[in-house]
């Protein structure tokens, strides 16, 4: 049928998160009725995209080096540990943040089979005795599974003396680090109390 290569389209749009059909479909009669450069440039764009960035071996933030430039060149005794690469761009809006990252790629979950050896802990601990690390800063989100994944790694590091803070609820319980604007990450911050 003729009509085939847009339903692909528009199936290849529904694939992303948040995108249901009626938006699929209007990206997708976008890129139709739009100019033959642009879906070019489009289409290039997520090639390079997907073959240039990877994960930082520092980090695990997203670069297309083998270390993050934020990994270079900020305060390396500060860590600010996230969920997912994607928190780091959401905590970036607070310009005053001049530390580190660390992700954990997931947070404990038993409901979904996720334990503490599935993330990014160990290494977070190894970074800590490594790089004499002084504050280790919890912002996953504040839901329950990131609340036990904060607790869980505050357990671990008081042994080794360094302070544990996390970052306070300006950020509503329940929500994502990546809708939150940055006053209310910047306020969060500001206000993190110890663990």
């Amino acid at each position: 049928m003729e009509n085939d290569v847009i339903e692909k389209l528009i199936e290849q749009f529904r694939t992303l998160p948040g995108v249901g059909y009626k938006t699929a479909q209007r990206y997708a009669f976008s890129i139709i009725e739009g100019k033959e450069e642009r879906a070019t440039r489009f289409a290039d764009a997520i090639k390079e995209a997907k073959s240039m960035v990877g994960f930082c071996k520092v980090c695990g933030n997203f670069t297309q080096k083998e270390v993050c430039p934020i990994c270079q060149h900020r305060n390396r005794k500060i860590i600010c540990v996230v969920k997912d690469p994607k928190d780091v761009l959401s905590m970036e809006k607070v310009k005053t943040y001049n530390g580190v990252y660390h992700v954990l790629f997931g947070t404990i979950s038993p409901l979904e089979h996720r334990g503490p050896n599935d993330i990014k802990i160990k290494e977070l601990l190894a970074r800590v005795q490594t790089d004499e690390v002084e504050e280790v800063i919890m912002a996953t989100n504040p839901d329950v599974e990131g609340d036990a994944t904060a607790m869980y790694i505050a357990k671990l590091l008081r042994p080794l003396g360094v302070k544990v803070t996390r970052i306070a609820q300006g950020v509503a319980m329940g929500s994502d680090l990546e809708y939150a604007d940055e006053v209310t990450l910047s306020k969060a911050m500001e206000a993190r109390r110890e663990l």
